[in-house]
């Protein structure tokens, strides 16, 4: 059965790196269907609203979060962390516990920046919140792109770097067989 995976990327910079590989990871795949997540409608996570119900823009979100079987972030790391407007993201989707759409939804985690750690930071920072939230994070598994910049046409935002390109389709690969195998709640 052919899987469908959605994509989060975590900036939100009209030529952004992450944007772009999250891009080629359509362009490579043919065997799973994408959906993006946009994340940049999201107002500022606040428990008043939560309350007084989810604006549609967060509704909108959390469904689409529950219409995949699996979700692949692609993140930049911003000072050595994760950037602001993910974390809420996050946020949202997690909220209230006891309805979260992501619960036990299989996450992928991938981050591209120019400089030489490749989002080391940051992906440390989601694997920890995301457990947290009870979610099932690739284990053992990291794509961590640095030098991007080098790696990009930045002109076409695709990525032309042939190592990349396969480290990118056994990191999919690994992913969609996750989703299948993935530990599933125990029921009370």
């Amino acid at each position: 059965m052919t899987k469908t995976i959605g994509l989060i990327c975590g900036s939100l910079r009209k030529n952004s790196y992450n944007r772009a590989i999250a891009q080629s990871l359509i362009d490579l795949d043919h065997s799973a269907q994408f959906r993006w997540i946009e994340i940049d409608s999201l107002p500022f996570f606040n428990e008043d609203l939560e309350i007084a119900g989810a604006p549609e823009s967060v509704t909108s979100f959390r469904a689409d979060i529950q219409g995949v079987d699996g979700i692949i972030i692609v993140s930049p790391e911003y000072n050595s962390g994760i950037p602001g407007v993910l974390k809420n993201a996050l946020d949202w989707a997690s909220r209230p516990r006891t309805s979260s759409v992501l619960y036990r939804k299989p996450v992928g985690l991938i981050g591209a920046t120019p400089g030489g750690f490749g989002t080391a930071f940051a992906q440390m920072q989601m694997r920890e919140v995301l457990e947290g939230m009870q979610v099932n994070v690739l284990p053992f598994q990291k794509m961590l792109i640095s030098q991007v910049h080098e790696k990009i046409d930045s002109a076409q935002k695709i990525l032309t770097d042939e190592q990349t390109k396969r480290y990118l389709q056994r990191y999919l690969q690994q992913f969609i067989h996750w989703i299948d195998h993935a530990p599933v709640p125990v029921p009370d």
